[in-house]
């Protein structure tokens, strides 16, 4: 439990720090372009747009970084009080003030938080303004004193030990040996804290001294994680083999590292390749003499060859560090996954495991059930968020604006992190441990929370939601069927709407499809439907995945097939190896044909039953037909 504490301790911490940062990476980068450009040594020399150099990287950049830290604190106050503490460690030093920044950003932003707190229903009416501007000027000043005196020359030191510590790694050439640590703490998702909240202030310095800096490509670099997935490609099974070629685009071309890590996870002994191929970029990178002018975020080969210095020995040594990690960790993931266990890889298990390392609690039940609060109508700004909004929330970004252009809808879907929500965001979708933060910055939104962003039922629901005017489908389904239908005594699937000859055990199919025309067929076959609704069923499920989360699908047909539908019924399909359903492995199908309404109760005792994985693995692991009706109904509790 220690240790648990711990890490997340940890983890949010490095968040935080990154926080601080990301935001401001195009300063970085537009500081980084003017050094390479217009310095002596540049690309276009030129002494008069050079006199920009200094000053960004000297005020710029650290008050940027102190006045998001205040913000993040104590919104707008705590961000001018920030500031104000940190032009204390810009003045009291020589050398640009990062780490400083990141300690007098936040420090300015509690301080002024806890005297707004303390004074709060004690200023008399009238003076409110006046006591807040000389609040947070006096205290911003008295900060700024304690920044000059101490707080500076204190970070000045310890940059300066750093720096140091980093020239000593690479003179002795132990400098490959941090990716022992930096590997695997990536995948453990610290990525964006130790690049952005270790290396780049560090980088940074180096890159004023010399124009370039190592450092920039030791977490950044896509080699490490492009070789296990190109392994995969080749010598990986299942879902996992399918999904990587994909997946490979993403990280190297998108620079989305987070995509690989569960593939990691998947076999542990992964970890060696990573480590390995990273220790060869970085040796690759020294030996050659390469480096970056400005962080390469996100960490994509088009990112780092925009912020490589404008030389061929600097593209040559960078482009070979990327080269040499993804071919050394291709042939370690190559002989790791040639010689294991050969099993059907599942990248869902492996992904709820990255969640889980992350410290995250699966809520099983809001697979079933919509979030709380009103769905806004008029829907046309979506934003994903997490603590970079860079990583997770850009996947989970593009794969909803793909499902929103399938759908015909107008509405825009972006990506950002949650200290930066736009104020019109309409629905804000975070996982589900970040919820709280996202509510509490824009408490007017409608909030989704998701269990991972490669892939939610969420995703669905809501644009099923969207087509249908904001009414929830599940919920109206429950709400409607508990209200309208007969029911059995605790609300479950009511008696006489599945017969023991529609019920089908230990069944496996090649294919989602193959699985959804048996489903139709059986359909078809007991005169629930015509046979037209068999291929309505196939189409229905291209329009928009009828895969549920929780092992669980409900093929069913469109809204134009109901015209094909006799009578209400439906089918249980137990397929204990799985099937896949585009990446999802599933173990149970409830073949649905609803009939004026009355298949609302269908779908009501499946949302009930099955929002309880207990209730899974019992439907899964049923020996009888009987057995099964009897979970369904609830007499088996």
């Amino acid at each position: 439990m220690a240790q648990s504490n711990i890490k997340v301790a940890v983890q949010k911490f490095g968040n935080f720090l990154s926080s601080m940062v990301m935001p401001n990476i195009s300063a970085f980068i537009a500081w980084g372009l003017i050094t390479a450009l217009f310095i002596p040594s540049g690309f276009f020399p030129n002494e008069s747009l050079a006199k920009m150099v200094s000053p960004m990287v000297t005020y710029l950049l650290p008050l940027l970084i102190g006045y998001t830290g205040g913000k993040l604190v104590h919104d707008q106050r705590g961000a001018v009080v920030g500031a104000i503490a940190t032009m204390g460690v810009i003045a009291g030093t020589d050398i640009p003030m990062f780490l400083g920044a990141m300690a007098m950003g936040p420090l300015g932003g509690y301080v002024i938080k806890k005297f707004d707190q303390w004074i709060e229903g004690k200023v008399k009416s009238g003076f409110e303004m006046l006591v807040n501007n000389f609040s947070a000027g006096i205290l911003g000043g008295l900060l700024a004193i304690l920044a000059f005196l101490a707080v500076g020359p204190a970070v000045k030191a310890l940059t300066s030990w750093l720096v140091g510590g980093v020239d000593w790694l690479i003179a002795t050439g132990l400098l490959p040996l941090t990716s022992i640590l930096i590997e695997p703490a990536k995948v453990l998702f610290l990525n964006n804290a130790i690049n952005h909240g270790v290396l780049s202030p560090i980088g940074v310095e180096q890159v004023k001294q010399a124009g370039q800096s190592a450092l920039f490509l030791l977490e950044s670099n896509p080699g490490p994680g492009l070789g296990v997935l190109l392994a995969y490609c080749i010598f990986g099974k299942g879902t996992a083999k399918k999904s990587a070629p994909g997946a490979a685009i993403i990280h190297f071309l998108g620079g989305i590292h987070e995509i690989y890590f569960p593939y990691i996870l998947m076999r542990p002994l992964l970890f060696l390749a990573v480590i390995l191929g990273g220790m060869s970029g970085v040796f690759t990178l020294v030996l050659l003499g390469g480096g970056l002018f400005a962080p390469a975020s996100p960490g994509s080969i088009l990112a780092i060859a925009a912020v490589t210095p404008h030389n061929a020995s600097a593209f040559t040594a960078n482009f070979a560090a990327v080269l040499v990690a993804a071919v050394v960790s291709f042939v370690v993931a190559s002989f790791v996954l040639k010689t294991g266990k050969q099993t059907e890889e599942n990248i869902e298990d492996a992904a709820q495991k990255m969640q889980e390392m992350k410290g995250k609690k699966s809520s099983v039940a809001d697979v079933f059930a919509s979030n709380p609060g009103e769905f806004p109508q008029d829907v046309n700004k979506i934003v994903f968020a997490c603590d970079a909004g860079m990583g997770s929330s850009a996947m989970g970004a593009s794969l909803l604006r793909k499902k929103v252009k399938e759908a015909g809808l107008n509405v825009s879907v972006t990506n950002t992190s949650i200290s930066t929500l736009p104020a019109d965001a309409q629905i804000v979708i975070t996982q589900e441990e970040l919820t709280p933060r996202a509510q509490n910055k824009l408490p007017n939104a409608y909030h989704v929370s998701v269990d991972n962003f490669l892939s939610s039922p969420e995703y669905e629901k809501l644009i099923d939601r969207l087509h249908n005017g904001g009414q929830d489908p599940v919920e109206e389904i429950v709400e409607d069927a508990e209200d309208n239908v007969p029911q059995n005594e605790d609300g479950r699937t009511a008696d006489g709407l599945l017969l023991e000859e529609n019920v089908f055990l230990n069944q496996s199919f090649a294919t989602k499809d193959e699985a959804i025309r048996f489903a139709g067929n059986v359909l078809f076959k007991a005169g629930y439907v015509k046979e037209n609704y068999i291929e309505a069923m196939i189409e229905r499920d291209q329009i928009t995945s009828t895969y549920m989360g929780n092992d669980v699908a409900i093929p069913h047909g469109t809204e134009e097939a109901k015209k094909e539908v006799l009578k209400s019924g439906f089918t249980v399909i137990q397929v204990p190896q799985g099937v896949d359903f585009d990446g999802n492995l599933v173990r149970l199908i409830f073949g649905i044909a609803g009939k004026d309404g009355t298949h609302l109760e269908i779908l009501s005792g499946i949302a009930v039953t099955c929002s309880e994985m207990e209730n899974i693995e019992k439907l899964v692991n049923a020996q009888t037909a009987k057995e099964i009706i009897a979970i369904l109904n609830g007499s088996n509790e």
